[in-house]
């Protein structure tokens, strides 16, 4: 029977065959201002090639094949030899070495390096958020490396490398490396202080023999691992290859991996170590400190982690509202949906605005803008890993039911969407770092440097700087409202920065909904004598 009813019309197209990186306007105008002339050819060729990359109908295939298609765990062969091995599907392959071939790992020796990478991030992101666990956390383990110069030397050209080795052989015959990390246990989470994992000296010098767990090992499957552990001088970072130098496999026992609610691409496991062979990095009793470069460089990728997939959410709902009819016109047309739309393009552009400025300071690397990175970096994780999942959930509505079927896209994204608030320190722990961060005035005085920048040219701003300003005076009991106060040095530092940098019918839009109360505390509440169609139109994720 002919299946005359069931004539396709009024769906949007799917939105692929696109420039991910060109078609995203607050990302690309935030590399132009902040790379250097000399760079800026190079870099914008490069991520304009990524951004048709990721937006390729191909690698978003893979994407979704990933992701249906968790990693499995096998802890023996079939003679029974321990092996503890994770199998990937090939799509987890193919984009971790287009991951790595683009640069993801190679930020630390290139002008314009953070920025560059920081850019490529955050549209990698909307490709496989899973696959950038591994990517992260090698770029991240540079500068804890670099508190043994030996080390930093045999191991960074491996982790800058663009070659992907998936096999499981000894570093140092492989052409690239990948790092992962274990720092938490069962007993005390983000607490690793309470770490009970034990370090023993071996008797060559800086060698240990570890024997303790890990609740959560991120990337299993890495060339090696940076671990915390008690030595004899306290807590102390080390080490851990995944192969040793004679090609035998380390004491590296996976006892599970974990089955998360998003991120299904990516494995993250329990491991025991028993015996297990490491490298002290940096000296004994300051663990947190030398890992603590580490921490930092993965907290921004949380954050622009979340601003990628912010992004990403943003464009499918204004790509489908562009091309849905509903009472009689486009959806983007309804002044409701499109106070809904600009009002979500407003959380994404002062993520990727922010997300950007912070990865230029790494760029920098001046003491003013390290200053502003210890404060700026907890309060920017704090809160725009938090303000993902909302924009998510909207961004789905905002395609009906059909948000809320898997083929859409969008329940993948609201799955992922709050994985970055929790890993990398949870939201008390950052605005814990953001209170530690206050103590030093050099780091306050880079905070306030930054925003007053932007004086004078927003009323509203302006008095959510002096109401800042109030609220640092007093610190008694301060620890009860860091939350509080965590946002607001988020928000204001946005505000600086769009009033500066962004069209001014975004910075108006944001001062308004943000700083200046005028909005509700839903998504969509935003004044409708606003220029909201400017702020739809520069979100539109043109094909």
């Amino acid at each position: 029977m002919a299946g005359s009813t069931h004539t396709v019309t009024n769906q949007a197209p799917p939105l692929v065959q696109y420039d991910v990186f060109g078609s995203d306007r607050a990302l690309l105008e935030a590399v132009e201002r902040h790379l250097a002339p000399e760079a800026r050819e190079d870099g914008l060729a490069e991520l304009s090639a990524l951004g048709r990359t990721c937006g390729s109908a191909q690698v978003r295939e893979w994407g979704v094949q990933a992701d249906e298609n968790p990693p499995r765990l096998r802890t023996h062969d079939r003679y029974g030899h321990r092996i503890d091995e994770v199998d990937f599907h090939p799509a987890w392959h193919r984009l971790l070495g287009k991951g790595v071939s683009a640069g993801l790992t190679a930020a630390w020796g290139r002008p314009g390096g953070h920025v560059r990478r920081a850019a490529a991030f955050l549209m990698w992101t909307q490709v496989d958020a899973g696959t950038c666990c591994p990517l992260s956390m090698t770029h991240a383990a540079v500068p804890a490396l670099r508190a043994d110069p030996e080390l930093a030397a045999e191991w960074e050209p491996r982790l800058t490398s663009v070659i992907y080795d998936r096999a499981l052989r000894p570093a140092g015959q492989k052409p690239g490396a990948l790092f992962g990390m274990g720092m938490t246990e069962k007993q005390g989470g983000s607490d690793v202080r309470s770490n009970t994992t034990a370090a023993r000296p071996l008797a060559e010098d800086g060698t240990y023999a570890l024997t303790g767990h890990k609740w959560f090992c991120s990337a299993p499957m890495s060339d090696a691992f940076l671990v915390l552990a008690q030595a004899p001088g306290g807590l102390t970072c080390f080490l851990v290859p995944r192969v040793l130098e004679d090609g035998s496999r380390n004491v590296f026992a996976l006892q599970r991996l974990k089955d998360k609610l998003g991120n299904r691409s990516n494995a993250s496991a329990e491991v025991e170590f028993d015996g297990t062979w490491a490298r002290r990095v940096g000296e004994e009793g300051r663990g947190v400190r030398t890992i603590i470069g580490m921490v930092s460089a993965t907290r921004l990728d949380c954050v622009l982690g979340s601003a990628g997939l912010m992004r990403q959410a943003v464009a499918q709902a204004v790509h489908h509202c562009a091309h849905r009819e509903a009472f009689g016109g486009k959806l983007l047309d309804k002044p409701l949906m499109r106070n809904v739309l600009a009002d979500l393009a407003l959380e994404s552009e002062a993520a990727t605005t922010l997300g950007l400025r912070l990865a230029a300071a790494y760029d920098d690397g001046g003491e003013q803008e390290r200053a502003l990175l210890r404060i700026a970096v907890p309060a920017a994780k704090y809160w725009v890993t938090k303000r993902c999942a909302p924009v998510a959930v909207e961004a789905a509505e905002c395609l009906g039911g059909n948000g809320y079927v898997e083929e859409s896209g969008m329940p993948r994204l609201v799955r992922e969407s709050p994985l970055n608030s929790i890993w990398e320190g949870a939201g008390n722990v950052q605005a814990l770092d953001v209170l530690r961060a206050l103590r030093d005035p050099a780091t306050l005085d880079a905070y306030l440097r930054e925003v007053g920048r932007a004086r004078g040219a927003d009323h509203r701003l302006d008095a959510a700087i002096k109401g800042l300003l109030t609220e640092l005076a007093d610190l008694e009991g301060v620890e009860g409202r860091a939350r509080r106060l965590t946002e607001r040095l988020a928000l204001v530092l946005q505000g600086s920065l769009l009033v500066r940098y962004a069209p001014p019918e975004v910075a108006d839009a944001f001062c308004a909904g943000r700083l200046g109360g005028d909005a509700g505390t839903a998504f969509g509440t935003l004044p409708p004598t606003l220029d909201l169609t400017t702020i739809t139109t520069r979100a539109h994720p043109t094909p």
